[in-house]
């Protein structure tokens, strides 16, 4: 299949890597330091389509067509993973507000955040609910002229800093259970404690555990229609795996990239030690991983602009780019030898970052699961 870019795109993809050098790459340090990625740094990629480009023209974005996406986010991947998770939520955000929100809502939510004046969570799972969003525990009651929102919410990427928020909870009505509905969340309205959660990875998405504390809520706050929100949700499943594959991707040809300037300019014994075979082996290695990676990611794509399926061709993308892109991180780790492991060089960051690629949009087993039931029509998932 061909993924050769046109021209536009090209010039596209270099302008970004430029920006990226230029503009970002040197505030990575500090974000990580700070657990948090601040908007001014997401304005300036806004030029480049990265908030809000997969948007119609009408509704303030690019129409961007899903190869130059998925270029995009390789980018991204490439020179910092939190980054790249920041922009998938962000656009998760600006998609579901733009598909289903009201005029009002979209006058209110929409228009700040692809100005990247507010920054934006979608708080979804739970501390006993990740890959199973249909046993969520949040209740929101109808309480006739407003909603009640109670529950807690865990792993929120940007929940900390988030201004809005699209919460998914149970709703009880006078009718019963409704089921899993969104509510859209402005914190200067609405309040909602949060909490740092430290980890390992993507230390600057600022990962967040949100308490819904008797949060109350407008009526005009629902967010499409009461109970539909597994399916609004599941709609974006697809774009959300190809996010993480190509993040995996551009991630992974940067430890590649890393592992061949060091083989050529790092010497032992009087020779670069690109000459030694185990080295060799390990280049070799890591650049087939990459290379199959790359080629599932943008079948994935094409297939998605053709408005096709595309469920096992983004569950394979995912599955495979995910766990490709740890196994090249861990090889460049083993080329790299005792500088690999420093903070002050950026294999250290990759090697973490990719190491939480399997677990975000479905884990490496719900996506094995999901290419199964696809391939045999037979389901394992209970």
């Amino acid at each position: 299949m061909d993924f050769d870019f046109d021209s536009d795109q090209i010039a596209l993809r270099d302008s970004v890597r430029r920006y990226m050098r230029n503009a970002v790459v040197p505030r990575i340090a500090e974000c990580e330091k700070e657990r948090n990625i601040p908007l001014d740094v997401l304005a300036g990629l806004s030029e480049f389509g990265y908030i809000g480009g997969m948007l119609p023209e009408e509704a303030g974005g690019l129409g961007l067509d899903y190869v130059t996406w998925a270029m995009l986010l390789e980018e991204a991947g490439y020179h910092w993973g939190s980054l790249r998770t920041i922009v998938n939520i962000t656009n998760v955000f600006l998609r579901l507000v733009n598909e289903h929100g009201t005029p009002e809502q979209k006058a209110h939510f929409l228009q700040p955040v692809l100005a990247s004046k507010k920054a934006v969570a979608a708080a979804f799972s739970e501390p006993n609910h990740g890959s199973n969003p249909a046993g969520i525990e949040a209740r929101a009651e109808d309480r006739g002229d407003h909603y009640l929102l109670n529950g807690t919410k865990l792993w929120i990427t940007n929940g900390l800093a988030a201004d809005f928020v699209i919460v998914l909870a149970r709703l009880h009505g006078p009718q019963g259970d409704l089921g899993p509905s969104l509510f859209l969340v402005d914190k200067a309205q609405a309040p909602i404690e949060a909490r740092l959660v430290d980890k390992m990875v993507l230390k600057a998405s600022g990962t967040s555990e949100l308490f819904l504390n008797d949060v109350e809520l407008p009526k005009s706050a629902l967010l499409g229609a009461a109970g539909a929100a597994l399916k609004i949700v599941s709609v974006g499943l697809n774009s959300g795996r190809l996010n993480i594959a190509m993040g995996a991707v551009g991630a992974a040809q940067a430890a590649l990239d890393l592992s061949v300037e060091y083989a050529k300019t790092r010497k032992q014994f009087g020779k670069p030690i690109g000459q030694f075979q185990l080295v060799q082996k390990h280049i070799v290695d890591m650049m087939v991983r990459t290379e199959a990676a790359r080629n599932l990611g943008y079948k994935a794509a094409v297939s998605m602009q053709k408005g096709l399926p595309s469920r096992i061709e983004c569950s394979l993308a995912k599955l495979y780019a995910a766990e490709a892109a740890h196994e090249v991180a861990k090889m460049a780790i083993a080329v790299h030898g005792g500088i690999g492991y420093s903070t002050e060089y950026p294999l250290e960051r990759i090697f973490r970052d990719t190491a939480g690629g399997v677990i975000p949009e479905g884990t490496a087993e719900i996506q094995t699961l999901i290419v199964g039931r696809e391939v045999l029509g037979l389901s394992a998932i209970v």
